[in-house]
């Protein structure tokens, strides 16, 4: 029988990839959409291509009410959960923390906080044994920021992922007596869109080439870990928290 992942923000980038890569490993593959519909359908019919079903729900991961529905109707087409990303999230155009509006900061930390605590309170819900779930695994996608600060960039961005690992540690200590193992990856620069959203297109490259490894990281090199700790060969790894930023 197919496991079923659910994977918030899989329309573009690192989501994306995280849905193809576990669609091809033998998932079935539930995500969210909060506005891109044909971006969400293009990504549902190439989860489908690679033989595995596929069910994408517009929802805004900040609202209460749409993410439990999230959820529900994941587990009501694939009668259960085994694996969730916490991958969600949002970034502003580089600005010193000075200069940032109070809307900007309310809108980051709606998302990237409230929506991804939101997110990880009904995945363990859903995938605790001791509330009737088959146990699994919680991957949230966090940042190399959360330890670097992003100093004049995105300090408030950094700041909400640092919440991220501390959730990290402490729901892999609540849920790993029931049969969940929480962990984080932490992606360095890597190629995606979300650089254009804040105003830098051309950031990941401008800033791989200062990486040991010389280069910016691609999406499926992320997914990659992601899909390990979900794996059964992460069976003993949970509370950690995984770098994978090409040595940055």
């Amino acid at each position: 029988m197919r496991k079923t992942l659910l994977i918030t923000g899989a329309s573009r980038g690192i989501g994306r990839a995280t849905a193809l890569s576990a669609a091809a490993r033998g998932w079935n593959v539930a995500f969210n959409y909060r506005q891109d519909e044909a971006a969400a359908q293009a990504t549902l019919a190439e989860i489908e291509a690679l033989g595995a079903e596929g069910l994408a729900v517009r929802a805004d991961v900040a609202d209460e009410a749409e993410v439990v529905a999230l959820f529900e109707r994941t587990v009501e087409r694939f009668g259960g959960l085994d694996g969730f990303v916490n991958n969600a999230g949002i970034v502003d155009h580089s600005q010193p923390l000075v200069e940032m509006s109070a809307e900007r900061l309310r809108r980051m930390f709606e998302v990237n906080v409230y929506g991804a605590f939101l997110c990880a309170r009904e995945a363990a819900r859903h995938l605790s044994r001791e509330r009737g779930g088959r146990g699994g695994a919680i991957v949230n996608v966090s940042s190399i920021a959360a330890r670097l600060g992003s100093p004049n960039e995105y300090v408030d961005y950094a700041a909400s992922k640092a919440a991220l690992d501390t959730l990290t540690l402490g729901l892999a200590k609540e849920l790993g007596p029931h049969g969940v193992r929480v962990n984080a990856v932490r992606p360095g620069v890597t190629l995606t869109d979300i650089h254009a959203s804040g105003g830098q297109p051309g950031r990941a490259e401008r800033l791989g080439v200062t990486t040991p490894l010389g280069r910016a990281g691609d999406a499926e090199e992320i997914a990659a870990g992601i899909l390990w700790l979900l794996s059964d060969e992460a069976s003993y790894t949970t509370g950690a928290l995984l770098d994978i930023g090409g040595g940055r």
